[in-house]
């Protein structure tokens, strides 16, 4: 990953923190933050958009990902999961084959 990319998500993460209790009128972050089970659904709708874009619209594929890392982003903030605790799922994961690893969840 390149360091501008992490950069990035990171200022964004703290944005989307810095969000927290302002006003939804105000604020489409606030909003989500105060409706997770929208959020949750715009999750899903970016991540299929972006999916489609995959196959269908390389063109638009960037901002698709754009829009799918806010909203996930937004996600993990509403739920109280940190960046931290999603490394700390994918460094246990690192050295496993995705089949085992998916094999392990029973």
């Amino acid at each position: 990953m390149s360091d501008r990319f992490a950069e990035v998500v990171a200022r964004l993460a703290a944005t989307i923190e810095a969000r927290k209790g302002a006003d939804p009128a105000s604020s489409y972050t606030a909003q989500l933050l105060n409706e997770p089970v929208k959020a949750a659904k715009k999750l899903g709708e970016e991540a299929l958009e972006a999916a489609i874009a995959a196959v269908a619209d390389q063109g638009s594929l960037a901002a698709e990902s754009a829009d799918l890392i806010y909203h996930w982003l937004v996600v993990l903030s509403a739920s109280g999961v940190t960046l931290d605790e999603v490394a700390a799922k994918l460094e246990a994961r690192e050295g496993t084959s995705g089949i085992t690893e998916k094999a392990s969840r029973g």
